[in-house]
């Protein structure tokens, strides 16, 4: 039989309690007529963030107030009220890790991630960058010029606020990341995103290290911040250890940094902060966030003890982070900071073009799957991207699977290659390559001299033409390519669109990045007070606790 003490009384607003969380010691005082009762005002008190929350009964009725004040219980006297709990007001900057919020200038724990071919563009992270959010650039298969002018347009559009640019992991071409390098140091890009990163390289070192000093305190400065995007602990490792012996010795040799660097090298990890990668779009290895980042913050302790620095490295989290509930289920897992990727794809201010965007708003969480990457196509690399309106994922899988059964064209089935020029390439395959050839000649001779010679390689390079073209199509809107188009995508854009369905937000037109990530950390705090009166005893119906994105 149910007991007045383990039973949470419903009253006629739906709002009830366990008669435990009485607060005998203090009472409330104030105007009854600023206390809420109505389901619509009792939200919009607990919506008050900024304001304290008081939950009082009157005459069997339990109502909220942000008004008025708590007072000691004098014996024999009772409130206007009878108080039944109260909880502080609540800011947004508090989720999360404030060492994030000062280390970066930043007003929240949350940041956007790159999405290559400034998909993730130079409008986004100048929007977010002006709101003291941070932001980080898709430089990711942009050539130099392109990067050196996004560098420009941003500089001069933040001169004082956050932005931070990607640095992607180019295995088979390090050239390319050795470029990126250069430009970052050359005009003074002081936060680094490295994402994709398979180990350490050079190149990752030597920007690290290059911004190494000491202040007038003989205190290191680290002027070259590195925020690394990880999925895999042993990736993660290396990036939060100082950077390794024979690569800095190496960087001396060839005057890239000094002596002093290379000491002070030691002291310092080569990331400030490791976002945990989940299940995300683009590159991924699909793990479930409840089981890595718990992992990873485990790691980074182990380290810390090891190493004693005096900062330690911030852990934060990606994959999957769509919705106000998915953030705060990261910050309580203990996640520094959270960041927001696909989800951003579908914003106006993306570099996607709009059928893109309009598929994106579309797409639910099973919309996608796994296909071939095209900058590490050879190893069997895979991203995630949407196959909702597009059929480049199978596409994509076919032309590995040729890749793996045949040692060139040649030896491709004639029925097989006519399909690939009709279907695929719409050219001949002969044409597809004079173009790839094209290409290399500018962009990297030396390749082109081994596929010239290498039927397997020639073979590779032609299927990468068309995995290369297909995300810019998705860029540019392409037309007749719509079905080629490789748009990365994870699940969160599905659990994004659920959570804005019936709002102004549904409309791929209205979204707008601040906006998204106001929503979103605003939607968290909300949560977590609905969460802290829970765990007092309050029974909070379902219609209260759901954060609905509104026009401010």
């Amino acid at each position: 039989m149910t007991t007045v003490d383990t039973f949470i009384n419903k009253y006629d607003n739906g709002l009830g309690y366990s008669s435990h969380i009485y607060n005998h010691n203090l009472i409330w005082k104030g105007a009854l007529d600023c206390v809420a009762f109505e389901e619509t005002d009792i939200k919009n008190k607990l919506l008050a963030l900024d304001k304290p929350c008081y939950i009082v009964k009157l005459a069997g009725k339990v109502g909220v107030t942000n008004d008025g004040y708590l007072a000691p219980a004098e014996h024999g006297a009772a409130g206007q009220l009878e108080l039944i709990t109260s909880i502080p007001p609540l800011k947004i900057q508090q989720l999360g890790d404030p060492s994030f919020l000062s280390f970066y200038g930043v007003k929240y724990a949350y940041m956007t991630g790159a999405m290559a071919s400034g998909i993730a563009s130079e409008e986004m992270v100048i929007a977010l960058g002006r709101e003291h959010i941070l932001s980080s650039f898709g430089a990711g298969g942009l050539p130099p010029e392109r990067i050196e002018a996004a560098i420009h347009k941003i500089q001069q559009a933040l001169p004082h606020q956050p932005y931070a640019f990607n640095l992607i992991h180019s295995p088979n071409d390090m050239a390319v990341e050795r470029q990126a390098v250069d430009l970052y140091l050359k005009y003074g890009v002081r936060i680094v995103e490295a994402s994709a990163f398979l180990d350490l390289t050079p190149n990752i070192v030597y920007y690290r290290v290059a911004g190494l000093s000491l202040n007038d305190a003989n205190q290191i400065e680290i002027k070259n911040k590195v925020i690394a995007k990880i999925s895999r602990r042993e990736v993660a490792s290396k990036f939060m250890q100082p950077a390794p012996p024979k690569m800095l010795q190496e960087l001396l040799q060839h005057g890239l940094i000094t002596e002093l660097q290379a000491k002070l090298a030691a002291k310092v990890p080569m990331a400030d902060d490791i976002t945990v990668e989940a299940d995300s779009g683009g590159h991924t290895d699909n793990r479930p966030l409840v089981c890595l980042l718990p992992s990873l913050i485990a790691l980074r302790d182990e380290i810390q003890a090891q190493y004693h620095y005096s900062q330690p490295i911030r852990i934060g989290a990606a994959g999957g982070i769509a919705t106000p509930e998915s953030a705060l289920a990261a910050f309580m897992m203990g996640a520094a900071y959270v960041v927001t990727g696909s989800v951003n794809q579908a914003c106006v201010e993306s570099g996607a073009c709009e059928h893109t965007k309009k598929l994106l708003a579309q797409a639910e969480m099973a919309d996608v799957t796994m296909a071939p990457a095209g900058d590490m196509f050879e190893m069997g690399v895979k991203v995630q991207v949407l196959k909702r309106g597009t059929m480049f994922p199978m596409r994509a899988q076919k032309l590995y699977e040729l890749y793996r059964t045949y040692n060139s064209i040649e030896e491709i089935p004639l029925a097989e290659r006519e399909k690939l020029e009709k279907q695929v390439f719409r050219k001949t395959i002969a044409e597809a390559w004079e173009g790839t050839a094209a290409y290399l000649s500018q962009k990297n001779p030396e390749k082109l001299g081994k596929a010239v010679n290498n039927p397997k390689l020639k073979m590779a390079v032609i299927f990468r033409w068309y995995l290369g073209l297909s995300s810019r199509w998705s860029t540019t809107g392409e037309k007749g390519r719509e079905v080629d188009y490789q748009i990365w995508c994870g699940p969160a854009m599905g659990s994004f669109n659920d959570w804005v369905r019936g709002s102004y937000l549904e409309e791929a037109h209205n979204r707008h990045v601040v906006d998204v990530a106001n929503h979103i950390m605003k939607g968290a705090a909300f949560l977590y007070r609905i969460q802290s009166l829970k765990l007092q005893g309050m029974q909070i119906p379902d219609s209260y606790i759901q954060y609905r994105p509104l026009r401010s």
